[in-house]
C-alpha cells in the first residue's frame, strides 16, 4: 500500500495568507529552515494507478499538479481519483469537492453527521446536484464494520469516532454526536499492512488505541505543540483542546502517548504554521526526531511494505521519496 501526503498543514496552510508569526514571517524571508505546506489531505493506493483521496482540501488543485501519479493518464478526460473518504465537515477537509465538480459524479465516503453538514450548513453535497448530477454519497458505518470502496478490492476502511468538535456552520455545533469526526483505519487486506490516519484528536480513548496498536504506521494530530500555543503566539484566543486537538508536549500530550507505540512508525501531519516543529532547526522539531516522531512535508510517500517488514522507522523514512514543497503559488 502506498500513501501520498498530500497536504500536510492544517486550516490556512503554511505560511498562512494573513499571518506574519514568527514561523510564517521566517519561512517568506528565508529566515528559518522550512518548506511550505498545503492543507491536509493524503490519497492511498494498492495499485498505483487508482487513488482513494482522503479529504478534499481548498489546495486539491495544486496537490493534484504537484502528484504525477494522480494526474490523467488514459483519455482525454480522466484522474487517478477512484472515490473520496472524508474524516469530518471541516471547510479545509471538504471544499475541494468544489473544485472537483468536473469530475462529478463520484462516489464520496463519509459518517451520516458529516453528510448532514454538507447538505444542510455548508450545502456542498446539494451545490454539486448542478454538476451531472453531483456525488454519489456512500455511508461510512461508525459502528465498527468496514467497508471496501467500490473499484479498491483488498482496501479496506474502517471508521473510528474520535471526540471532536462539528464545524461552526453545523446545525449541531453545540450538540456533538459520534461520527461529527472520525480517524481512519485502512488496511491493505492481502499484504496484511494498515496505516491509521488522523489528523485531528482531542485524546486518545481505548477504540482509538486499540486501532493504533494493530496498525504499521500512524498518521496523527501533529496540530499544536503545546496547549495555549495560540495564545503563546499572539495570533489567537483558543486553547488546544478547545479547538478540538492533544498538543505533542506537556503532561499526557502526543509525545507522551505516542510512547506506548514502540513497533509503529509515526508521523505528525496537519500541522498548524504556529506550531516550531515546521522549523526543522528548532529545539521542539530535535525533541521529536529523538522520540523517533517524523514530520509529514507534502510530496512525502510512505510504502507500508517498509513498515511491515520490521525496519526501523528512520530506515524506512530513508526509502521516502524526499518530501518536496509545491510552488509558491500553492500556498494558502
Amino acid at each position: 500500500m502506498r500513501v501520498h501526503v498530500l497536504g500536510s498543514a492544517a486550516g490556512g496552510g503554511f505560511p498562512q495568507w494573513n499571518c506574519n508569526c514568527q514561523n510564517c514571517y521566517g519561512v517568506r524571508h528565508g529566515k528559518i529552515r522550512a518548506v511550505p505546506r498545503t492543507q491536509s489531505s493524503i490519497a492511498v493506493s494498492i495499485d498505483g494507478i487508482s487513488w482513494l483521496l482522503i479529504n478534499a482540501s481548498p489546495d486539491i488543485r495544486a496537490q493534484l499538479e504537484a502528484n504525477v501519479a494522480l494526474q490523467p493518464k488514459r483519455g482525454l478526460r480522466d484522474t487517478g481519483i477512484g472515490a473520496v473518504v472524508l474524516v469530518d465537515s471541516q471547510i479545509d477537509h471538504s471544499s475541494g469537492l468544489l473544485m472537483l465538480r468536473e469530475g462529478c459524479p463520484f462516489d464520496v465516503y463519509a459518517s451520516r453527521m458529516v453528510h448532514q453538514d454538507l447538505s444542510s450548513g455548508f450545502p456542498i453535497f446539494t451545490m454539486l446536484e448542478s454538476w451531472s448530477g453531483g456525488i454519489n454519497y456512500r455511508e461510512l458505518a461508525i459502528d465498527g464494520s468496514a467497508v471496501i470502496p467500490d473499484g479498491f478490492d483488498g482496501l479496506r476502511i474502517t471508521a473510528v469516532p474520535i471526540c471532536g468538535k462539528a464545524p461552526p456552520y453545523s446545525p449541531h455545533r453545540h450538540d456533538p454526536h459520534p461520527g461529527d469526526n472520525v480517524a481512519l483505519y485502512i488496511e491493505d487486506v492481502n499484504a496484511g499492512t494498515s496505516v491509521l490516519y488522523a489528523p485531528g484528536l482531542a485524546g486518545l480513548d481505548n477504540s482509538v488505541v486499540d486501532f493504533m496498536q494493530r496498525s504499521d504506521c500512524l498518521l496523527v494530530d501533529g496540530t499544536f505543540w503545546r496547549e495555549d500555543e495560540m495564545i503563546f503566539a499572539g495570533v489567537g484566543t483558543k486553547l488546544a483542546k478547545e479547538m478540538g486537538h492533544l498538543p505533542q508536549s506537556g503532561r499526557g500530550g502526543m509525545i507522551e502517548k505516542l510512547r506506548q507505540f514502540s513497533h509503529q512508525r509515526k508521523i505528525l501531519i496537519h500541522i498548524n504554521n504556529t506550531n516550531p516543529i515546521l522549523d526543522e532547526d528548532s529545539p521542539e522539531r530535535a525533541i521529536l526526531t529523538g522520540e523517533g516522531i517524523e514530520v509529514a512535508a507534502d510530496g512525502m510517500e510512505i510504502m507500508l511494505e517498509a513498515c511491515r517488514s520490521g525496519v526501523s522507522a528512520s530506515q524506512a523514512a530513508s526509502l521516502d521519496k524526499a518530501a518536496r514543497p509545491l510552488s509558491q503559488g500553492a500556498n494558502r
